[in-house]
């Protein structure tokens, strides 16, 4: 297929998510994408996967330079809504008289991918100085996850079900609150953690480093003890809503649980994370990709990866915002991250077959509606919903250039 008319419309869309400072946002940013009101607000985990879209086509205009400022001002915009408690808001708006909580009632924090961003940041353009500034800041917020979002197993998990970034993913959607250990957030907490490390180490900081190093493999760690199945062969998110240990209650007595968890055995996109990260061995990376992910009739579809396994009794395909539906429609966010880890452990192929559905995916989008969409059928490659959006679909660009043999950006990597 021709690429050449999408990578244009690449390139034009992705210059609407360049933003001067303006309203309550004192630094140039990286909006979500141009429609609608996003322009006005940042988004926690969108900001940041939108930065490795725009430091690749920035590459390929060449103005790394140019693009810098914005980078550096998305993450500073946020940590000037930083709490006291070192607790940041998911989304942040251009309007000061705004505030997700005034109109959404939640407990959700923005997710843990800040130090991942700036190691990101960091990684293609080095800045002790600028790094020793935040840094505090970014101790603050990692600490609120330690001391308020983590279990007794040692996984973390989700306050409520509130904009989890896979928002009705089932198995934390319509789920009690502080009940959902979700693969998605002790994976992205395990990349944060390993970030802090490495953040504390470039600035000299080696107490700090060896203190978030050990953090990390203990994530590690509960990770593979409680969220690997060895009967199926992949990672799973895990239930943390148990009763108390209570000794004295008669029916307990006997045998008082001597489990923390309880493994859910829900066939989504986000199982596949870990092996992003680095996380499993080798062997339990085959089994991972050969019994399940390779599995057309749950998550290999012709257009990329079903974000629920077709075999799970929630999937469906319907176009929803508010939540917008992760119940088996295909996101190029979730496509990449899974063509990445493919990739990464060694699996080019199927990271090459991926990437290439991904962008007959777009094509198609654009020569028929010249647009994208949120999400996206994954046997017909036709749009759900949301025509218009761009943010995270521009992942495509690094594709392209991945099947051209460019050299690709990399987030930061433990």
């Amino acid at each position: 297929m021709n690429y050449n008319p999408l990578k244009e419309y690449m390139l034009n869309l992705s210059k609407i998510l360049w933003a001067k400072p303006y309203g309550d946002f004192e630094h140039p940013c990286i909006v979500v994408t141009g429609n609608s009101s996003y322009p006005s607000q940042l988004w926690d985990w969108g900001n940041w996967v939108n930065n490795i879209a725009l430091r690749q086509i920035a590459t390929y205009q060449n103005k790394q330079d140019e693009l810098l400022p914005h980078e550096k001002g998305s993450v500073m915009n946020f940590l000037n809504k930083q709490k006291e408690d070192g607790s940041i808001e998911i989304v942040i708006f251009a309007d000061k008289t705004k505030n997700f909580c005034n109109f959404v009632p939640h407990k959700n924090i923005h997710k843990p991918v800040l130090a991942q961003h700036v190691a990101f940041i960091n990684k293609y353009n080095p800045d002790k100085e600028w790094v020793k500034e935040i840094f505090p800041k970014l101790k603050a917020f990692n600490s609120f996850y330690e001391n308020n979002a983590k279990h007794e197993s040692g996984l973390f998990y989700f306050f409520d079900d509130f904009a989890i970034g896979v928002d009705n993913d089932p198995s934390t959607f319509y789920r009690p609150d502080n009940s959902s250990a979700s693969i998605y957030i002790n994976t992205l907490m395990y990349m944060e953690l390993g970030a802090m490390a490495h953040l504390a180490d470039f600035i000299g900081n080696a107490e700090d480093a060896k203190y978030y190093k050990t953090r990390q493999l203990e994530l590690k760690n509960a990770i593979n003890q409680h969220c690997y199945d060895e009967k199926d062969g992949t990672y799973y998110s895990c239930d943390i809503n148990l009763r108390p240990i209570d000794k004295d209650v008669w029916l307990h007595s006997g045998a008082p649980r001597h489990y923390s968890t309880l493994i859910q055995r829900l066939g989504c996109w986000s199982n596949f994370l870990p092996l992003w990260a680095g996380i499993p061995t080798k062997e339990q990376a085959e089994r991972i990709v050969k019994e399940n992910l390779l599995d057309e009739k749950g998550f290999w579809a012709p257009y990329g990866v079903r974000s629920l396994s077709k075999y799970e009794k929630m999937y469906r395909l319907v176009g929803t915002g508010n939540p917008s539906s992760w119940q088996g429609g295909v996101w190029i966010l979730s496509n990449y991250f899974v063509f990445k880890a493919l990739d990464r452990y060694g699996y080019k192929a199927e990271a090459k077959e991926l990437a290439t559905k991904t962008l007959d995916l777009l094509a198609l989008d654009f020569e028929k509606n010249g647009a994208f969409h949120e999400y996206y059928d994954p046997e017909t490659g036709e749009g759900i919903f949301n025509k218009g959006f761009s943010s995270w679909n521009l992942l495509g660009f690094n594709m392209l250039e991945y099947l051209d043999g460019k050299d690709v950006i990399e987030e930061f990597f433990v």
